[in-house]
């Protein structure tokens, strides 16, 4: 499958998470009130380019005509440091194959951890971490954030403007972030190992 956009990864999440929640796929009016696209016009041009890209397959004639055609399975995407951050990587190394609804929320992907600064909570070097796909995290969940452009795992908390990233293990330190001053993306939350 050739890259796709930042927009056209969003589409897919969307059609993916209608599949797996409804059964079926969204139509495009849904896609584009769902993406805040001005028509179903919109959706369709952009389900032309996913087709051309090998994303997805249009099936003719149906309102709900749209089948995936990634592997199935669970990606293994990069690798992530619970330690000193390392740069992620977004590659699917491999997939694996059980059901995502095994996790609460559902895991969207598997990172492999780098380093022991999450023990004392069983995430240990060489672990696989099931995440859940979000910006969204409330202080106290195990994160996957992205400070500049490396990712680490570590419990997030909120102090006004300033985020703690700690770890879980006393011989490291937390990471403080002043959100006014540095970029801070969260990329999801742990849901299991």
């Amino acid at each position: 499958m050739k890259e796709l956009t930042s927009q056209q990864h969003k589409i897919l999440q969307f059609i993916r998470q209608a599949i797996e929640e409804t059964g079926f796929p969204p139509t495009r009016a849904e896609i584009a009130r769902a993406l805040s696209f001005r028509s179903p016009n919109a959706a369709e041009s952009h389900l032309r380019a996913l087709q051309r890209k090998g994303a997805i397959e249009i099936l003719q004639g149906a309102a709900r005509g749209i089948r995936m055609t990634e592997e199935p399975g669970i990606p293994l995407i990069g690798r992530v440091a619970a330690g000193s951050p390392i740069l992620a990587e977004e590659h699917v190394e491999r997939r694996y194959q059980f059901d995502s609804a095994f996790f609460k929320p559902r895991a969207d992907y598997l990172l492999r951890v780098r380093g022991m600064s999450m023990r004392d909570v069983g995430i240990l070097d060489g672990d696989l971490l099931a995440v859940h796909r979000t910006a969204e995290a409330r202080s106290g969940q195990i994160v996957v954030a992205r400070v500049h452009d490396e990712v680490t795992v570590k419990r997030l908390r909120r102090r006004g403007a300033v985020i703690e990233l700690l770890p879980e293990n006393p011989e490291f330190e937390p990471i403080l972030v002043d959100t006014r001053r540095e970029p801070l993306a969260i990329e999801g939350i742990a849901v299991g190992v």
